[in-house]
């Protein structure tokens, strides 16, 4: 009777019965594990999805590395004799030249440098010019004043560091004043034959037109062309579209109908 009383009063009070407990509790349970495996799912879901997306990158990226070995064989023969177009005879001359060469034609670089080579033959002449007789010397390569000032300060420091020699180091050369990595990558490449991607305005140009790259920023550009193209070929890749750019990938009017890459350039962006 006891029992009864306590089971009824109990349940007055709204308690549940214990086996009822036990299957809610049971049901939450089950609720629980439901929602783990849903979401053991998703995370399953997700890494799938992330491993398809890896793939498609590496199936991108090889393609391009296809596509860009075909576009550096068929240069090689276009231009077989594609080179460093500024004159030069030691690397601290190709390290000036090419810093006389920004926003200018290396033809008229190519007017100003003997002379100036003449009277400035080391890296201790140019560090102890005058500078505002150095910057009428290279008046007519434009932006003379900023120029000057960077070979002056570049050979001060090349003297004073590295003992009047060029450093054969991209660390070393980006160090200097008035010296990217354009600048360092000319002077390593073609002075020292230590591998490096130019990125100049043409180089710039027509990797984004064969739909290499979508990047415009100039040492984005160098990093994604590291990856794709074999490191052999980085200092020729360079020169080959420099070549390619002067004479038929021109800014304005590019000559497609006669293009040896015609085929296989998308043309973006023309």
């Amino acid at each position: 009777m006891k029992i009864g009383r306590r089971y009824k009063d109990s349940r007055k009070k709204g308690n549940a019965h214990p086996s009822t407990e036990l299957r809610m509790s049971v049901g939450r349970v089950r609720m629980s594990v439901s929602r783990s495996r849903m979401s053991v799912g998703r995370v399953r879901m997700s890494v799938s999805r992330s491993r398809v997306s890896v793939g498609r990158v590496r199936m991108s990226v090889s393609r391009s590395r296809m596509s860009v070995s075909r576009i550096i064989q068929i240069l090689r023969k276009t231009y077989p004799d594609a080179e460093c177009a500024l004159h030069h005879d030691d690397p601290l001359q190709l390290l000036v030249a090419t810093i006389l060469s920004a926003q200018c034609t290396d033809k008229r670089v190519n007017r100003v440098t003997p002379a100036l080579f003449k009277k400035y033959p080391n890296a201790k002449s140019f560090a102890e010019a005058n500078l505002k007789e150095l910057e009428q010397d290279i008046h007519s390569t434009g932006f003379y004043k900023n120029k000057a000032k960077a070979i002056k300060g570049c050979c001060q420091l090349i003297l004073v560091n590295h003992g009047g020699q060029v450093p054969k180091t991209l660390e070393e050369l980006v160090h200097l004043p008035g010296i990217g990595r354009k600048t360092a990558n000319v002077v390593l490449g073609v002075a020292f034959g230590v591998p490096g991607i130019v990125v100049d305005t043409h180089v710039k140009r027509l990797t984004y037109r064969m739909g290499l790259t979508k990047q415009t920023d100039p040492e984005k550009i160098e990093r994604e062309m590291m990856e794709i193209i074999p490191k052999k070929d980085w200092t020729d890749f360079g020169l080959l579209l420099i070549a390619h750019g002067r004479a038929i990938c021109e800014a304005r009017k590019p000559k497609c109908e006669i293009c040896p890459l015609n085929r296989l350039c998308p043309k973006v962006g023309i």
